[in-house]
């Protein structure tokens, strides 16, 4: 059960959620592909590899090389759409896709969060034209989430202006913790991949949720709480007069650069060489 409702007289708080595997059932982004094709941005084959790539997230055998040629993959493929078009796919499909995989241990500790008083922050690697919605969708306040580089036309370069992956998310939480006062050391965070331990370790009450294999071993060798997610309901089965409450607007943090990705990707790289060994 979480703490009581906050003393507003203490530093504000905030509760960190990854959102694939974490707050959801499927990758967000590869969720969306179907929609990406029917839309004309993608062709059948790359909703094949795309199904394939979500067999293999949810089964947990992704490893850090098959996440990088999948980024890199995406990247690629979405070079040259139109950033516009792709919010209004989302918009149109989100509550048909997503509504559904809401995992509802998830929604409950979402409300559970904002009821003490804490502010609620979703950190994904996905890219922010799917994430800031699904944001919305859940109430959060705030949204961390990869972001692409958009041209004078309108459309992705495919080039990668922000990655929040592995350290650069636990900075972008340090950031906020700073811009918005929060105290980190009664802040709470969740995640399911091991690649998330620095976001994890950087607040006071990090939990680990349908771990993959390392961060399970992790939590166990920290003491830290194991959740298992398992019930996707539609929101509106929760609350059947639910709406999305009015929230602050959407804040993405995105000042980060390129050298700070580099180091989450050395960082990991040095990770898997070092439990190699």
């Amino acid at each position: 059960m979480l703490k009581d409702v906050e003393n507003h007289s203490l530093p504000r708080t905030a509760a960190f959620f990854d959102l694939d595997k974490t707050v959801i059932a499927k990758s967000s982004t590869l969720t969306f592909s179907k929609s990406f094709y029917q839309g004309g941005l993608i062709n059948r084959r790359a909703v094949l590899r795309t199904a394939y790539a979500q067999f293999v997230f949810l089964a947990g055998g992704a490893d850090h090389d098959q996440m990088e040629r999948m980024r890199k993959y995406l990247s690629a493929l979405c070079r040259g759409w139109n950033v516009q078009q792709v919010r209004e796919i989302v918009a149109e499909t989100l509550h048909d896709l997503i509504d559904p995989i809401i995992y509802d241990e998830a929604a409950t500790l979402i409300e559970q969060h904002h009821t003490a008083g804490r502010d609620v922050v979703i950190v994904s690697t996905s890219g922010a034209e799917v994430v800031e919605p699904i944001g919305e969708l859940l109430g959060a306040d705030r949204v961390v989430a990869t972001r692409m580089v958009v041209g004078d036309d309108g459309c992705f370069t495919g080039e990668v202006e922000y990655y929040a992956y592995g350290p650069t998310k636990a900075e972008a939480i340090r950031e906020l913790a700073e811009s918005e006062g929060y105290d980190l050391a009664r802040c709470y965070a969740y995640s399911d991949s091991a690649t998330d331990v620095p976001m994890l370790e950087s607040v006071g009450h990090p939990h680990a949720v349908n771990p993959d294999r390392a961060l399970r071993k992790e939590a166990l060798t920290r003491g830290w709480p194991i959740l298992d997610f398992h019930r996707p309901v539609r929101l509106k089965q929760r609350f059947p007069t639910f709406s999305v409450p009015p929230r602050p607007a959407l804040v993405a943090a995105a000042a980060i650069g390129a050298a700070a990705a580099t180091a989450g990707l050395v960082w990991y790289a040095s990770r898997r060489r070092a439990t190699v060994a």
